[in-house]
């Protein structure tokens, strides 16, 4: 009896100790009986994150655009970011869905969620939140010890950024996320966080809607010290030489105006902090040229 009482309890102990909950990033507890072993990406982000974080084996579905590292190149997708194909998620089996608020509609999310199998919301807007990202998705996977050395070495990276650069004199910026008609990102866009990271200041951060459409005389009238927009993707794209007749703004007189990786910047995920250290150089470019 004493014998089957102590199995009993070593059971018990190593259930309890598979078992997995973590807090994503709408607050809600997602909980996983074990560490996930077959897990589908909703988001490009989401993918760089889980290869980060020690889990590129266990993706067996992604959305489009899921791009990076090489092996993410090879993984099925599921569909894009106007239709998802149930059928194929079901067929793959994940235990475990990740999803992106940002970029995945109210519908497909309910489609998901309506599947039975534990989803997770992935929505970082910060450094701070990537790092945790980081942690949570080794913890869902049973990969921490990977995790927690990207974690490390991303914390390391970003703070020798905000030491280097987060004490030098401001310098007011616009982020060109189209041309036409005229995209911004707001503050709670991680872009931001690079911007401030290097001592910048989006000047649109106070808007409500994260891609708001802005004017050019809005622009002008806020007059940055510069501009900071993406590559261009046709030879309809004008890119960032729409400023160049506007010789009175400090951004163009100076010749502030940078093209950047913008998937760099704006996709949050690891490698935001290498996209914010080109982007710490140019503005620091701006500043001496003031």
């Amino acid at each position: 009896m004493k014998a089957l009482l102590c199995a009993a309890l070593a059971l018990c102990a190593t259930l309890a100790q598979a078992a997995v909950s973590v807090t994503d990033d709408s607050g809600k507890q997602v909980v996983l009986a074990r560490p996930a072993q077959r897990v589908i990406s909703m988001a490009p982000h989401v993918t760089e994150l889980l290869f980060a974080a020690g889990g590129g084996a266990r993706i067996v579905g992604a959305m489009n655009y899921s791009d990076y590292p090489e092996a993410a190149r090879t993984i099925p997708l599921i569909g894009s970011n106007s239709q998802i194909d149930l059928e194929r998620v079901i067929a793959l089996k994940p235990d475990l869905l990740i999803v992106w608020q940002s970029g995945n509609t109210a519908r497909q999310i309910e489609q998901l969620a309506s599947l039975g199998i534990p989803v997770f919301h992935s929505e970082p807007h910060s450094f701070a939140q990537v790092e945790s990202s980081l942690l949570r998705f080794g913890r869902l996977l049973g990969t921490d010890k990977a995790a927690g050395a990207a974690a490390a070495q991303f914390r390391a990276k970003v703070e020798g950024l905000r030491t280097r650069y987060a004490a030098r004199p401001p310098v007011s910026v616009f982020y060109q996320a189209w041309d036409n008609p005229l995209f911004t990102l707001n503050g709670e866009q991680i872009a931001s966080d690079a911007i401030r990271v290097c001592g910048g200041r989006n000047i649109f951060a106070g808007l409500k809607t994260i891609a708001p459409q802005v004017s050019v005389e809005a622009v002008i009238q806020a007059d940055p010290d510069a501009i900071v927009g993406g590559k261009l993707y046709t030879p309809q794209d004008r890119g960032l030489s729409i400023w160049q007749p506007y010789r009175g703004m400090r951004a163009v007189r100076h010749n502030n105006l940078f093209t950047l990786d913008e998937e760099l910047l704006t996709r949050p995920g690891p490698r935001i902090v290498d996209g914010a250290a080109v982007l710490c150089l140019r503005l620091d470019e701006a500043r001496r040229r003031r």
